[in-house]
């Protein structure tokens, strides 16, 4: 999952991620995503892990999420860093 947002993308090497796992923990800093969301397979997003990488690392766009789910990660980030 990019968390960089997007005005910025172009102008970065790296940009800002968080992992997404079938490994599913249902914990406050998952956020769980489904076929519905346009996922191939049921997966959560791990906010636990975020991390910098290489623009070159990320592979192509699986999805877009839309508004409620962009406030769930915004949640389980603010939880993930103690807010």
């Amino acid at each position: 999952m990019i968390l960089t947002r997007d005005s910025a993308l172009e102008f970065l090497g790296e940009v800002t991620v968080a992992p997404i796992t079938s490994t599913i923990r249902d914990i406050p800093s998952e956020v769980p995503l489904t076929e519905s969301d346009g996922m191939p397979r049921d997966c959560a997003i791990n906010l636990d892990h975020i991390q910098t990488v290489a623009t070159g690392k990320i592979g192509p766009v699986i999805t877009t999420l839309g508004p409620r789910k962009m406030s769930e990660i915004r949640s389980a980030c603010l939880f993930a860093l103690g807010f």
